[in-house]
């Protein structure tokens, strides 16, 4: 098997799937509306899809276990555009749940995506497969906002359509293209069975215990800090929805830069585990400093910095539980792991709107807090790591 054409042709698959995601996120609310979607009912339907991603995604891991990633991604692909159709189809606003929810119980493309690189790499060079694939999904989410904004031109509902479009044209090319990285594992996963107990003993398991706690600390401060960047933008600097999206778009590519910088980063720092402990110090560092940030030029740069080591955070976590994890149960992890990070994306926004009714910059310090146990957590992944 050819490494380098199966990844090259993931990544290329990832961004044409996260961009119809992007497409959506700055059309639910307005879209909804017309349907009763109000703000309080809004966090509800982002959450829906989180909920139910939470308790399908590590079933569709050790479905990928047992019987192949190209399978499980392709019905992932194929779930997801049929959601986006359905929403676009929408008459109701129980219809935008179910479509929200049909997403969430599809939404194992990304655990999968990442079970796949797990196969193809060695130790040595995971943690950059990694980096492309994040970088993948992040220039996903760079473009496709703006092009859902483009394409509303012509229609509330065309973005939806497209975003179909893309996932079912991202489903025919893993189909057509992938090969199959599982091959040699599958035997021995179909003997065990998933139970949901693991979503919490996996918790209790050195280092991938560790690493999936702390993914979930420093998701849920990413969310928390981005609900915190919309309202000090829109409210404090004044600035308008395009100036704001330009501005979210910059700070997507700056993760996006430091991805991409990953196999240098290696050369210099060998140990994943230190790699997270500065880039997370780098990180709280850069969130207290744009919390006392009083104007747009120290916010940016705060905001900047965060964003650029940031963008660190998921490929060394994921590297570090994929070295960590069993041959035989990795989509399982790697599921269970991306079931933590979604429940981050849920939990996130709910409690900063709590701190946003504090202050502006409340949202900022918050993030801080978690971001400062996550640090204490990646000590802790240290210590484990080192033994071995």
């Amino acid at each position: 098997m050819k490494i380098n054409r199966v990844l090259w042709i993931l990544i290329f698959v990832c961004i044409i799937d996260s961009m119809g995601f992007g497409m959506m996120i700055p059309l639910i609310y307005s879209y909804g509306k017309q349907f009763g979607l109000t703000k309080q009912s809004l966090g509800w339907l982002t959450a829906s899809f989180s909920v139910a991603q939470f308790f399908a995604t590590p079933v569709l891991g050790a479905l990928s276990d047992k019987y192949g990633r190209k399978l499980l991604l392709v019905i992932c692909l194929f779930g997801t555009a049929l959601s986006f159709a359905l929403f676009g189809l929408a008459g109701s606003l129980i219809m935008l749940f179910t479509a929200r929810i049909m997403d969430g119980i599809t939404g194992g493309d990304i655990s999968v995506a990442q079970a796949m690189v797990t196969d193809m790499s060695s130790s040595e060079n995971r943690s950059k497969y990694f980096g492309l694939l994040g970088s993948a999904f992040g220039l996903g989410y760079v473009i496709g906002p703006a092009a859902g904004g483009l394409l509303s031109r012509f229609g509330m509902t065309v973005p939806f359509f497209v975003a179909a479009g893309l996932s079912l044209t991202a489903a025919v090319l893993s189909l057509i293209f992938l090969k199959e990285t599982n091959n040699k594992k599958r035997k021995q996963a179909r003997k065990k069975t998933f139970t949901y107990r693991s979503l919490i003993d996996v918790l209790k398991w050195p280092v991938i215990g560790s690493a999936v706690f702390t993914g979930f600390l420093l998701t849920t401060a990413q969310f928390v800090m981005l609900i915190g960047f919309q309202t000090y933008c829109t409210d404090a600097l004044k600035l308008s929805p395009t100036q704001v999206g330009l501005f979210y778009a910059g700070f997507g590519i700056t993760g996006i830069l430091m991805q991409l910088a990953i196999p240098l980063i290696n050369k210099v720092i060998s140990s994943r585990s230190v790699v997270l402990l500065i880039s997370t110090a780098i990180c709280l560092g850069a969130m207290i400093f744009s919390g006392f940030a009083g104007t747009i030029i120290p916010f940016a740069i705060g905001i900047g910095v965060y964003g650029l080591f940031n963008g660190l955070r998921n490929p060394m976590l994921n590297a570090i539980i994929a070295d960590h994890s069993e041959e035989s149960k990795q989509g399982e992890i790697m599921g269970i792991n991306q079931s933590y990070v979604s429940i981050g994306q849920a939990v996130g926004p709910a409690i900063a709107g709590l701190a946003a009714a504090v202050s502006l910059h409340a949202a900022f310090y918050l993030a801080g807090l978690l971001i400062l146990i996550a640090f204490a957590m990646c000590t802790r992944l240290k210590r484990q790591e080192s033994p071995s």
